[in-house]
């Protein structure tokens, strides 16, 4: 995790720490303070402090974002099998399970319809505690049946990227959602949908090579990282230094690779206006 300190520098954090004794508090892992875990998560999980972000769970995200019970989940029994018997510190059935377990839900991502401000959207969010948020056959397959119900149902598409990249467990098969899933956004888009991308810490990798980055608008929360490969692999591959703040979500909107970061809390505000924006242009064209 990054967090900025003064001057705008980032610095590497480690992930929050729950007192194992008393998991009612929770110490932020940028200025060490101690939070209330309940107060923690009205203020959406973001420090009240020193303004960490906290990571959200896919199913918070989603209930910070929509309308209260209007999500419908879909393709929620799509499920992820070791194709390649692949096993590296352990095997991958054992990190699948594991990530059920995290997160009671059966794949990285969770897709579904649901509403923003009474308009009706097709929604993914992915969760990176589950096998770091990594793009598998069924992760990307989500997102392709999730992009076709929206271009069928003319609906704007929303994904919310946390992301290590395409999952090595699958290979070649993880390599391959790339393209997949660029393809549905596209056919989407040329028959005039509204793809809205939201980056959060992280979005790397594959993810980040692919539908992460083809939103026709893309925001970020604060200081998240984003990019492709890492930091020490750029300056070893380039044998250069990378410049302070490299890969934040900052550093790309100063170079224009993004479009605005977005505070958490502003976030469901902002979508509101595009999409009511995008509904009345549709409907004066």
């Amino acid at each position: 995790m990054i967090s900025f300190s003064k001057g705008n520098t980032p610095k590497i954090v480690k992930p929050q720490e729950k007192n194992i004794e008393n998991p009612d508090w929770i110490k932020c892992p940028s200025c060490r303070s101690i939070q209330y875990a309940k107060q923690l998560e009205e203020n959406l999980s973001v420090c009240p402090k020193c303004n960490f972000y906290f990571k959200l769970s896919a199913t918070k995200r989603i209930e910070t974002l929509l309308d209260e019970n209007t999500f419908e989940e879909t393709d929620a029994d799509l499920s992820s099998f070791d194709i390649l018997k692949f096993s590296d510190t352990k095997p991958y059935t054992q990190r699948l399970e594991e990530g059920i377990q995290k997160t009671n839900h059966l794949e990285a991502i969770i897709t579904g319809l649901g509403s923003i401000e009474n308009t009706r959207v097709a929604i993914g969010v992915m969760d990176f505690d589950f096998v770091g948020g990594s793009m598998g056959i069924v992760v990307g397959e989500k997102i392709v049946r999730l992009t076709d119900k929206a271009r069928l149902n003319h609906t704007p598409l929303i994904l919310v990227s946390s992301s290590g990249g395409a999952r090595m467990q699958e290979g070649i098969f993880s390599l391959m959602q790339m393209a997949r899933t660029s393809a549905a956004i596209g056919k989407f888009q040329e028959q005039g949908g509204l793809y809205l991308s939201i980056l959060t810490n992280p979005t790397t990798g594959g993810v980040s090579a692919s539908f992460a980055f083809l939103g026709d608008i893309i925001m970020a929360e604060p200081a998240s990282l984003i990019g492709f490969a890492g930091t020490r692999v750029i300056e070893q591959t380039t044998k250069q230094k990378l410049p302070a703040g490299f890969q934040t979500a900052e550093f790309l909107l100063e170079h224009g690779q993004i479009d605005k970061i977005v505070e958490r809390k502003n976030m469901r505000k902002l979508l509101t206006r595009l999409l009511q924006f995008y509904s009345k242009g549709k409907m004066e064209s």
